[in-house]
């Protein structure tokens, strides 16, 4: 599934009562599945687990993405050269420091 696909998808499914509750109590959601995230991945808990997590906190992004007017496909993009810093893949910014 394409990134903007998905973003459509939560619109769909989750938009009206995201916009109702509004961007403030919909982060507030999205901080506390990251935090579940982060407790999946402290305990070491399986792929499956994790997967679970990653896409919740993928879906409350996305909704956060659309109440905010970013399509996410397109902030994407922004990675589509590598690095947005050095513009290589894989990064190598910092690395004449990690070196010396």
């Amino acid at each position: 599934m394409r990134i903007g696909d998905f973003q459509k998808l939560i619109e769909a499914t989750y938009l009206e009562k995201d916009r109702a509750r509004g961007f403030e109590r919909t982060f507030m959601w999205f901080v506390e599945e990251v935090g579940e995230l982060s407790r999946a991945v402290v305990k070491e808990e399986g792929p499956v687990r994790l997967a679970e997590e990653f896409s919740d906190v993928l879906a409350w992004l996305s909704t956060l993405a659309s109440l905010s007017g970013i399509d996410l496909e397109q902030a994407a993009r922004r990675y589509a050269e590598g690095c947005p810093k050095c513009l290589a893949i894989p990064c190598t910014c910092g690395q004449a420091e990690a070196v010396s």
